[in-house]
């Protein structure tokens, strides 16, 4: 009864571990497509300002994507 218990409960978290990874990286390609577009529409308003557009986007974007490694990690270390 009690090793029963303590399986559905480490099944519960390495369900929860999954599902965070999940949404961490579903959070970073929402974010990154945001960015992308965003980017776009300041280009066709701004086509001069394009090299500091551009270069604003990929450092924005690899911060996004640092944070979604990031938790994509944590989550993974929580698994036993």
């Amino acid at each position: 009864m009690i090793i029963s218990s303590l399986l559905a409960a480490e099944g519960l978290a390495q369900l929860g571990c999954g599902l965070g990874a999940g949404i961490a990286t579903i959070g970073a390609g929402l974010g990154i497509g945001k960015i992308g577009s965003s980017a776009m529409d300041a280009i066709a308003r701004q086509p001069e300002a394009t090299g500091k557009i551009q270069t604003n986007m990929i450092l924005t974007s690899a911060f996004v994507e640092g944070c979604a490694l990031f938790a994509i990690v944590a989550c993974a270390f929580l698994i036993k």
